[in-house]
């Protein structure tokens, strides 16, 4: 279920930043009232453009909370405004004047805001403590190795000079021992290990990069569990018929080989996706290494034989349902194994 937004406008803070701009009449008045002019009730609205009676009831009583974040409610305000029959432009320009005098007051600070902010800072302090501990660790483990490793190595020497004994009456110098045979052995191969991804981003479907929310794709990859990248929502599952699919494209940094890959998707099942990967980034060079259907939560995915490659791309190909009524999937985490 996705929580109420901690950064959204309670309706009094957003009425009292509305009427600070240009006019007097806040952006969920102005959509009721052309609802009313246009002789149209709030379940006809929503039959027509496929967005829950109770969020349209709440966008026109100034109330954002039951949205994921500015996207959402930009979208929503153009849907409902062509649905009305009114200009939705200058009300996505209200939106965003009073947006940003939100964020800029001192004033209108809401306490959500200062927990969030705090949370991140508990976050960032946690997370220098665990690699305090680590280095720690490492030095401890690294002592103990070359400590265990110098009494090994040493012991053969001791033993290639022996001390000669003979008997009484023998003159003269004792033959030398022979050395002993030095054997070199190959090294084997590397074992597969976890892999460290070096960027992400939003794969369009045509492969221009303007894929869906670019500015969080970073999100997938960051190991925080808390935090997720997660596509538009769509109508329908297969993206209202718009486009064949959506992704999120992972650069390794250099080629690397992929033998597995785990991915932490929302809770809802319903997504359909393919792990595909290449030298290049483009659609038709990644190629598919392994696919999931009907997929939600932790979804390991273990590859028929390894792929090669630079990039790494979860290509979705249906979408699962959000609490909204639409459609939407995110990634709240990636770990690909292999050899680097």
């Amino acid at each position: 279920m996705i929580e109420p937004c901690p950064w959204a406008f309670p309706r009094s803070v957003w009425r009292s930043a509305v009427s600070q701009g240009e006019g007097d009449v806040s952006i969920g008045e102005t959509l009721a009232e052309a609802r009313r002019q246009a002789s149209l009730t709030v379940p006809q609205v929503s039959d027509q453009i496929r967005i829950k009676e109770t969020i349209i009831s709440d966008i026109e009583g100034d109330d954002y909370s039951a949205l994921r974040g500015d996207q959402d409610v930009r979208r929503c305000i153009r849907s409902i405004a062509q649905a009305v029959g009114t200009d939705p432009d200058p009300l996505i320009r209200e939106y965003d004047r009073a947006q940003l005098g939100q964020q800029a007051s001192p004033d209108t600070a809401t306490e959500p805001i200062t927990f969030t902010r705090m949370g991140e800072w508990l976050w960032r302090a946690w997370f220098a403590l665990v690699a305090l501990a680590a280095v720690g660790l490492w030095f401890v483990a690294f002592q103990y190795l070359a400590g265990s490793r110098h009494a090994v190595t040493g012991a053969p020497l001791a033993r290639a000079h022996p001390v000669a004994h003979h008997h009484p009456g023998y003159r003269g110098q004792a033959p030398s021992a022979p050395m002993p045979s030095l054997k070199t052995t190959a090294p084997g191969p590397a074992l597969a290990g976890t892999l460290t991804p070096a960027s992400a981003a939003a794969f369009g479907p045509y492969g221009d990069g303007q894929g869906d929310d670019g500015d969080q794709a970073p999100l997938a990859i960051d190991g925080n569990p808390g935090t997720a990248w997660h596509t538009s929502w769509y109508t329908t599952a297969h993206f209202g018929n718009l486009y064949p699919g959506t992704g999120l494209l992972v650069d390794m940094g250099r080629s690397t080989t992929i033998t597995a890959a785990q991915v932490t998707l929302g809770p809802a099942h319903g997504a359909g996706f393919q792990l595909r990967v290449g030298a290049t980034p483009a659609l038709a060079d990644l190629f598919p290494a392994a696919h999931a259907a009907n997929a939600g939560g932790l979804v390991r995915l273990r590859l028929a034989k390894p792929a090669y490659g630079r990039y790494v791309l979860i290509w979705f190909t249906s979408l699962p349902p959000d609490p909204a009524g639409t459609f939407q999937a995110s990634v709240y985490n990636l770990r690909l194994k292999g050899q680097a």
